[in-house]
């Protein structure tokens, strides 16, 4: 009986090997299929996948920037990092050095140096240049590569800088029009993979095209509405008065008000876009687009226009102007109340001229809050432009219900809201436009891109916009400031605003100079707007400061632009 059961033990353990060496068999030809399969018939995808690793595109150079004459404002240039790699050497430092020193002119013995410091992969020169690149490569160096990188460049150095922004390829960071126009500036008609060894050398297959491998994909080319001359009419006269009042910051602008299109954007501060990394962040910000600030004065061009546009008044309408009035806590007087205490009824040509406080505050408070509100915000105020540069802020136009008479009244005289730059001169081209409002713009743009890019607006209707502009007109002829030009008329208002306070409630002792007009009066084809942010309190006035920057720049742009003048000029 034992015997018995020991033989049915064996039988088991037998059959369990068995069993166990036909699973390690099954297992080995399943193994060995599928290492068949995945070798041989490659399953996976292996090598189509490895052949993808080694694709990679064509190296691209951003499109050109100019400006509307062609001029050249950015553009790429290629150069190479030099390096060599030590497990490739076929000849001794002393033969590199003797072979590589006449190419980069520099001396045998710091090539020696460079590569006796070195580790695996040595770096022996940045920024070569192509023409010294195209040498070495000639020298068949199998030890040598040369790494291609590209290097964006300003040929005009400062001119136009918070225009056409920076680019920074390396950490793929933009500004300007560098930012707004990247995919143009980099969109290319055919960008064709190649394969690449490690090193970055071109595999050259069958189907290679070898002219397309190796020659650089360029994009489009971006053309802007600015004019070099214009431009740096703009930034010489705006540096010249920020140097002689001692100005914290400044802009001009200038703008074709029937189309929108920006002939001259000067910011100060500026900066050289070349060396832009070694700029402070607030040089690099365009605060005409990001900041707010009272507008003061300029502002009373569009509660004219409100005030007719709304019924309230007409071109012959009379006003009281006091002098000085309260409302609540808030006192409004005129800047010259000492001068004039109370002129009485005063005609709309009267108080343009005067700039009077009293009357414009009186007009807005014609006015329900609702109806002027629509008629601001329909000239853009509290609303961003839609210009073709990034950082654009909105301003500030506060809803009707939260005003009470005093901010209603402030408002009139350019202190109830906050506005940017290109606000302003966004609202008042549409006085010199026929009631139009364009978009502004920097970008030269094909008809089809400008139907879908730049809006025109309906702000006014066409004769309100004429009034505005012939009592503008004849408040500046009447004048002796300085922005009333010899051969051109001109409509156009000046500004002063205390600057808000940073860190607390009201205004401090420093103040903004502004001054807005278009010309000639009959065909408007130019509108300039200057501001200066200045720290001193003594005779600044928007005619004093902004006044001879208007004159200078409106008179050179009239002659660049070969307009002709509209005033009998007597010789």
């Amino acid at each position: 009986m034992r015997q018995s059961d020991d033989k049915n033990k064996i039988k088991q353990v037998e059959l369990r090997i068995k069993i166990a060496h036909i699973f390690i068999l099954g297992f080995f030809m399943i193994a060995v299929i599928y290492l068949f399969l995945l070798q041989i018939v490659d399953i996976r995808h292996y090598k189509s996948r490895a052949v993808n690793q080694r694709y990679s595109k064509n190296f691209i150079m951003r499109g050109q920037i100019l400006d509307r004459n062609g001029l050249r404002l950015a553009t790429d240039q290629t150069s190479y990092n030099l390096y060599a790699h030590r497990e490739y050497f076929d000849h001794t430092p002393e033969e590199i050095a003797q072979m590589l020193a006449p190419e980069l002119k520099v001396s045998k013995q710091s090539i020696i140096n460079s590569i006796n410091k070195g580790s695996t992969v040595i770096l022996l020169k940045k920024d070569v240049d192509r023409q010294t690149a195209d040498k070495i490569k000639k020298l068949g160096l199998r030890e040598i590569s040369l790494d291609k990188k590209n290097e964006r460049v300003y040929p005009q150095d400062e001119l136009a800088a918070h225009v056409i922004g920076y680019y920074n390829p390396d950490a793929d960071t933009a500004a300007g029009v560098e930012l707004t126009a990247k995919d143009k500036l980099e969109d290319v008609e055919n960008n064709v993979k190649v394969q690449r060894t490690p090193r970055g050398d071109i595999i050259y297959e069958t189907t290679t095209d070898p002219v397309l491998a190796s020659t650089p994909q360029v994009g489009k080319t971006v053309t802007l509405t600015i004019d070099s001359a214009i431009q740096h009419v703009c930034e010489r006269e705006l540096l010249n008065m920020v140097n002689s009042k001692n100005a914290t910051r400044g802009a001009v602008i200038v703008m074709n008000p029937k189309n929108g299109e920006i002939l001259g954007y000067a910011v100060y501060p500026r900066y050289n876009p070349n060396n832009y990394k070694k700029v402070p962040a607030i040089k690099l910000k365009n605060w005409t687009l990001s900041d707010v600030y009272p507008p003061g004065s300029t502002f009373k061009t569009l509660t004219v226009a409100a005030g007719l546009e709304s019924g309230k008044i007409t071109p012959y309408s009379k006003v009281l102007d006091t002098g000085k009035m309260q409302l609540g806590n808030w006192t409004i007087q005129n800047y010259d109340y000492n001068k004039h205490p109370y002129p009485g009824m005063i005609n709309l040509v009267y108080l343009l001229e005067h700039s009077s406080n009293v009357g414009s505050a009186n007009i807005a408070l014609m006015m329900q809050p609702s109806e002027y509100y629509n008629i601001l915000s329909n000239f853009g105020i509290g609303k961003k432009t839609g210009i073709d540069l990034p950082g654009e802020s909105s301003g500030l136009l506060p809803k009707p219900f939260k005003w009470d008479k005093s901010r209603q009244a402030t408002m009139g005289y350019g202190y109830g809201a906050s506005v940017t730059s290109i606000q302003m001169v966004s609202a008042v081209s549409a006085l010199a436009n026929k009631g139009v409002r364009v978009t502004p713009h920097v970008i030269k743009y094909s008809p089809e891109e400008e139907e879908q890019k730049v809006q025109k607006i309906q702000v006014l209707k066409p004769e309100t916009a004429q009034a505005v502009t012939n009592l503008l007109a004849q408040s500046i002829s009447n004048s002796r400031g300085v922005i009333n030009l010899d051969k051109y008329t001109v409509a156009g208002k000046t500004g002063t605003s205390k600057k808000p306070k940073e860190n607390s409630k009201g205004y401090s002792n420093s103040l903004y100079a502004s001054v807005v007009g278009y010309f000639p009066v009959k065909d408007p084809q130019i509108l300039v707007y200057v501001v200066v942010d200045v720290p001193s309190t003594f005779g600044i006035w928007g005619n004093t400061v902004a006044g001879p920057v208007f004159k200078e720049v409106a008179n050179q742009c009239a002659r660049i632009l070969n307009i002709p003048p509209d005033k009998n000029v007597v010789n």
